[in-house]
């Protein structure tokens, strides 16, 4: 199948890689030469741009936007509507607010162009391992971009989970529970490391792995971490955020469902990129106001 791939970042170049192996026709853009060469010199077809890139695709066109979420998204389409046709399918694979695609959606369908939100996870892993899909948007559209579906994934590794927007929900539900997956064991483990016991980590993490009701990818991830480095040397304690746990919890909160763990994890992110914490020390001035416990000075 031919296919437009716009964004080669470190998802998107692999991707097109993915999709070359399995014997399809990929044209490529991106901001940066480097990565278009490099997808190139696989076996892909480098274009100067969206004028380009959509000339070379024949019949009914489909286009895979790899960019981030927000603006990028928009100005993409922007640049592809004047070279689209009606019937002409826009995927956008990244990670986008579920409602914004769902408005994405209902400009496009207007204007006769289908939009296909696909939620992807698999990281830098899935060239190899494939990566799990999750999309929105018209039957029709989705049955004729399955073959790509198919050849990015692995077996029975995507659905057509509804309308316009369902996929990105989907995955943003997905990320939201991943915050509290990996806020869960990076606790346990902090545990194990206080108590007064010598806990090879990394073993434990190896061990969990075979058969326990906790292995999952993420600990085989920890177990990685681990190897050959225990106290995680040369790791600040940052962890930032790309935006789905944000929009799980204000989610959550418009449908009226406590979610409790991953609100936590969320905040417990946010905490981690605090130098001090004014909160805290205000914490310590009332202590010392009522019940005059001591104060460490700074």
């Amino acid at each position: 199948m031919k296919i437009g791939f716009i964004g080669l970042g470190k998802m998107g170049g692999n991707m097109v890689e993915r999709l070359l192996l399995k014997g399809h026709e990929v044209l490529v853009f991106n901001l940066t030469k480097k990565e278009i060469d490099e997808a190139a010199a696989k076996g892909a077809i480098a274009t100067s741009g969206v004028e380009e890139l959509t000339s070379k695709l024949s019949g009914r066109k489909l286009i895979w936007l790899m960019v981030p979420s927000g603006s990028a998204v928009d100005e993409n389409i922007d640049k592809l509507m004047p070279h689209l046709k009606k019937g002409d399918i826009i995927v956008d694979g990244g990670n986008s607010y579920w409602r914004d695609s769902v408005e994405r959606g209902k400009k496009l369908k207007e204007q006769g162009i289908e939009y296909i939100d696909c939620g992807t996870s698999g990281g830098v892993w899935g060239l190899a391992n494939g990566y799990c899909l999750m999309y929105g948007g018209s039957k029709d559209a989705c049955d004729f971009a399955s073959p790509i579906f198919e050849s990015l994934a692995p077996e029975n590794g995507h659905h057509h989970c509804g309308e316009s927007g369902s996929g990105h929900m989907v995955k943003m539900v997905h990320n939201g529970i991943e915050y509290g997956m990996m806020q869960a064991y990076a606790e346990g483990f902090e545990i194990m490391k206080n108590s007064p016991y010598d806990i090879d980590l990394e073993k434990v993490s190896k061990l969990w792995m075979q058969g326990s009701v906790v292995r999952s990818w993420l600990l085989e991830l920890i177990g990685n971490s681990l190897e050959g480095n225990q106290e995680l040397d040369g790791i600040k304690d940052y962890v930032s955020d790309s935006g789905e746990g944000r929009w799980t919890v204000q989610t959550a909160m418009d449908f009226d469902v406590p979610a409790h763990v991953i609100t936590a994890s969320l905040y417990a992110r946010f905490a981690s990129r605090q130098e001090s914490s004014f909160a805290m020390k205000m914490l310590a001035a009332m202590r010392n106001q009522f019940g005059g416990h001591e104060i460490k000075k700074s």
